[in-house]
């Protein structure tokens, strides 16, 4: 049960959203309900949220269950690149 837990023994699934994650809700709520030039970037700028959200899971994420969230989703929006 290691997975889940952080430093102090704490079980911890989620948190509060930090500015990356609110960041990507709100470009992803923008590019829902646009289209053209503006949908376009809004969804860049949503996956560069994410992508900084993911990248720092993985390397500051509080146990290795937000270690892990954080490379799946890396490894995710790096592969839909290809």
């Amino acid at each position: 049960m290691n997975f889940f837990r952080d430093k102090n023994g704490k079980v911890v699934l989620g948190q509060t959203p930090n500015v990356p994650i609110v960041g990507w809700a709100l470009f992803r709520i923008v590019s829902w309900l646009t289209s053209g030039q503006l949908h376009r970037v809004s969804n860049l700028l949503a996956t560069a949220f994410l992508f900084t959200w993911a990248y720092l899971e993985l390397t500051d994420g509080v146990n290795y269950f937000r270690r892990t969230l954080g490379g799946i989703v890396l490894a995710y929006i790096i592969y839909g690149f290809f």
